[in-house]
């Protein structure tokens, strides 16, 4: 069974849990997943200091998890719509890894130029900066946040919808987006309850992140089973050489 590391770089349990469920219900239950909490930083990364730290908890996360599990896992999910740690880890992990917002930002731009809608103000330039490490600087229409951080939207599931609702339609119409981008770990669900209410297609970010690794997963399977064939062949090719 194929192994996925998620890895929360926040250090709240229950963003790992919702992870852990969300995650695991979109790849099925044939991917064995994993989710790992920060061993330090920030409950909820909401700043750039917090981003700072996040980016060094994202790789302890890993080096711990792979020494406690005597082996590395086929893929890793960094689950934070920011990607702490995206391109450090993928230099040296030698597994595929991907981030939330990454596989959120390449979702949404199969539909056309996208608008982001996220929790806390102070997230804007940091995604904008990621947005264009990534390549996404032409298709990335514009960003819009909600005042409260996505650590008070979880404490009120009821209204963070309704919120979150508007905010996502006012991005669809301000900046003439083809799709918008919910985005946070702590939002994982909600886009599909308020999906009815946008004009545009919504994405999830944690289920954009599933839908890679699972992807991820099944490039690495077929991968392997052509490397094996590879070598089966030569094998084959070699015993009709030396009875020839």
């Amino acid at each position: 069974m194929p192994r996925l590391l998620v890895i929360n770089p926040n250090t709240s349990a229950s963003v790992t849990a919702l992870l852990q469920q969300h995650v695991q219900k979109a790849v099925g239950a044939a991917v064995d997943v994993q989710s790992v909490t920060a061993r330090f930083g920030a409950p909820y990364i909401s700043s750039e200091a917090t981003y700072a730290v996040a980016n060094h908890s994202v790789i302890d996360a890993w080096a711990a998890t792979v020494a406690k599990d005597g082996g590395k896992p086929d893929a890793v999910l960094i689950g934070c719509f920011g990607d702490p740690g995206l391109f450090a880890l993928r230099e040296g992990a030698g597994v595929p890894v991907g981030g939330l917002a990454e596989a959120a930002f390449s979702a949404a731009a199969w539909h056309g130029r996208f608008a982001i809608v996220t929790g806390g103000e102070r997230w804007r330039p940091m995604l904008s900066r990621l947005a264009g490490a990534l390549g996404h600087t032409q298709t990335l229409a514009g960003i819009h946040t909600v005042a409260p951080t996505g650590a008070q939207l979880m404490a009120d599931p009821a209204g963070a919808r309704q919120l979150l609702a508007d905010a996502c339609c006012q991005a669809a119409e301000r900046f003439k987006a083809q799709a918008v981008i919910l985005g946070g770990a702590g939002l994982a669900g909600i886009a599909a309850d308020i999906a009815s209410q946008v004009p545009v297609p919504l994405i999830d970010s944690v289920q954009a992140g599933a839908e890679w690794a699972l992807d991820a997963l099944r490039r690495k399977t077929t991968a392997g089973a052509d490397e094996r064939f590879g070598v089966a062949w030569q094998n084959v090719s070699w015993e009709m050489t030396a009875l020839e």
